[in-house]
């Protein structure tokens, strides 16, 4: 239940999820209610339910950003993986190989990403032949050349899409190409990293995601 080292939570996933969505429909109903009794003219149920939502939004966002305030940028070296845990932890991301080009004006970056479907993390009962299909990825280079940094999309894709789906104990590769202007990275001293990350405007309100407000991210160093 709780999160695996190097992987896109610091917060137990299964508990982050049902606690969305358990926030989001306690205030949907507590809205709907309130709206009933207002014009039902019953102020005293209303001023309760105002109570009570207020006192569930903000425990729920100091769990937000206590979570986001507490986690920190981690940086994964060569072969270490990333799990990501939208539910279950199933999924583990690494970087195999890296490659460079260099031209006139710019540095090509041939990353080599592996996608394993870990067996250790199912349960017993779950089938083996039972294919999982991963959620939709983000793949950035990002170099720090400033105050912000410059973020990179793959210009090409070669060898098996990232939204192929695996089995347990299933793994594939996929080239990942980035063509980075030399400027950008001479200014870059801690040296570029590849992001990996999900999807979704909703992942801004979980507890202990990596895309939740203001929380840090995990990277790979490329």
């Amino acid at each position: 239940m709780f999160p695996l080292p190097g992987s896109n939570m610091n917060f137990p996933a299964p508990l982050a999820v049902l606690g969305f969505l358990a926030a989001s429909l306690g205030l949907f109903g507590a809205l709907l209610a309130i709206l009933v009794a207002w014009f039902t003219r019953r102020p005293k149920f209303v001023r309760t339910l105002a109570k009570l939502v207020t006192i569930g939004a903000v425990v729920y966002l100091v769990l937000l950003f206590g979570f986001s305030l507490t986690s920190h940028a981690n940086v994964l070296a060569r072969g270490q993986e990333k799990y990501f845990c939208e539910i279950d932890c199933h999924l583990a991301y690494s970087i195999v190989d890296v490659k460079t080009v260099s031209t006139a004006n710019s540095i090509r970056y041939l990353v080599t990403l592996r996608t394993r479907f870990d067996e250790t993390t199912i349960s017993p009962s779950r089938p083996k032949d039972v294919p999982l299909t991963p959620n939709p990825r983000i793949v950035r280079l990002i170099v720090l050349n400033d105050a912000s940094g410059h973020e990179y999309s793959p210009t090409a894709v070669q060898g098996t899409p990232l939204l192929t789906p695996l089995k347990p104990a299933d793994s594939y590769t996929t080239q990942l190409q980035f063509d980075v202007p030399k400027l950008d990275i001479e200014k870059d001293e801690a040296g570029p990293r590849l992001l990996i990350t999900t999807t979704g405007a909703e992942q801004k309100l979980i507890i202990g995601d990596e895309n939740s407000l203001l929380h840090k991210k995990t990277y790979f160093a490329l």
